[in-house]
Formats: structure tokens, sequence, C-alpha cells
């Protein structure tokens, strides 16, 4: 049984696309044994509470730096066991503090196809290029921001009418896919990094097109 914990800012729509694949068996052998947020108002603390998944606000204001919050954060999910650290919509930068107590289990998700746009408003730099295609990335993380070996990647066409809300909301149908088929790669131990590439056991090429309409 892998023991998986999510760590989240906001609405947690990831982490409901996440619950509802562990739910259905589509992520094998796990639970999800706690959600944490950096903000008591976080909606991601409510869907963990309405699936009777341990929910915890811990507050950084009560931490020096970043470095001692992230030990408290490595402290509480060795207690539990954490065998996969999920990051879903979490707005906090994780220091190696937390990344070397979980060398190559912990995962994220971004809003474009990295190392394109990294960091905050992805979907807005995208537009701003002017790109045609831009989509969502899963990857391991590691000391640099958005920066870590590639998982599975999804491409999503930018329209000519989009604006940022359309755009955002079309690439996170595509996250609430390829996230959970990552962890589930990840719990399946088909996954292996070697050097900057992930190869996949079992799979040639991972990737989704959305065909355009």
């Amino acid at each position: 049984m892998a023991n998986i914990a999510v760590l989240s800012s906001g609405r947690g729509s990831n982490l409901q696309a996440i619950i509802d694949s562990v739910e259905s068996g589509f992520i094998p052998r796990s639970r999800i044994v706690a959600v944490i947020s950096d903000k008591e108002d976080a909606y991601a603390l409510e869907r963990a509470k309405s699936h009777k998944i341990e929910a915890i606000h811990l507050d950084p204001k009560a931490y020096m730096t970043r470095q001692e919050y992230d030990q408290k954060v490595a402290d509480l999910l060795i207690k539990r066991k954490t065998d996969l650290i999920l990051l879903a919509g979490y707005m906090r930068i994780v220091t190696p503090v937390l990344l070397n107590a979980f060398k190559n289990k912990v995962l994220n998700i971004h809003p474009a196809l990295l190392p394109s746009f990294p960091g905050l408003c992805a979907q807005k730099q995208a537009l701003e290029w002017g790109v045609k295609v831009t989509g969502c990335t899963v990857h391991f993380v590691d000391a640099e921001v958005d920066h870590g070996p590639i998982i599975i990647q999804a491409a999503v066409p930018v329209l000519e009418e989009d604006k940022e809300e359309d755009l955002a909301k079309r690439i996170l149908e595509q996250e609430h896919l390829i996230y959970p088929q990552a962890i589930q790669w990840f719990v399946e131990g088909r996954l292996r990094i070697v050097d900057r590439r992930v190869k996949i056991r079992g799979v040639k090429q991972a990737g989704r097109a959305l065909r355009v309409l």
C-alpha cells in the first residue's frame, strides 16, 4: 500500500482528481494519508475532510524560515510513512530540506509545456508570447522551480479568441488526466530517472495530444 500526501494552497481541483482516481482504483494499492495546506481557508482542506482524509493547516508565519517550515512538513509526512508527495496548486517553493527527505518522491504539475513558461501565470505567458500550442507537464521536483525531470505532458491548442481563463480551463481538463496517470506509473514502480530523462516501463511515449475540432 502506497501512502500518498498532497500539498495544496487553493481549491484543490487536481486533489479531487487524485482522490477520485485512488477511490476508483485507477491509482492502485494506494491511500491518501494527509492533505497539508499553507492556507487556512484553502478549499483543498474541505475536499480532504469530505473524503475522511486528514487535513492539516500549517501556518508559515509560525516558522522563521522556509527551511524550518519544510522540516515540519517532512516530520509530519515521515511520521505518516509517506511514500509519495504530490504538489497540487501548492504556492510555496519547496526547499532541499523536504526534497532530501523524500528524494525522487515529490511530483508537481505545471500548466505549461516545460521548459517553456515556468513559474507563475504560465497561461498568461503563453498568450503574451503568441504560441500556438501550450499544455501541462507532470515532473519530478528538484531544487529549481519547474525544472525537474519530465514524466508526462499534454498538448493544448491556443485558440485565436482565447482569454487567460479560457485557456486555463482547457489546460486544467488535461491536468486532471495526466496527473493521475503519472501517479499510477509511480505507484506501480514503472518510473526510472536516467540523467534528465524519465524512462517509463511499458510506455513508448508519455504524452497526450488534444485534437483541434
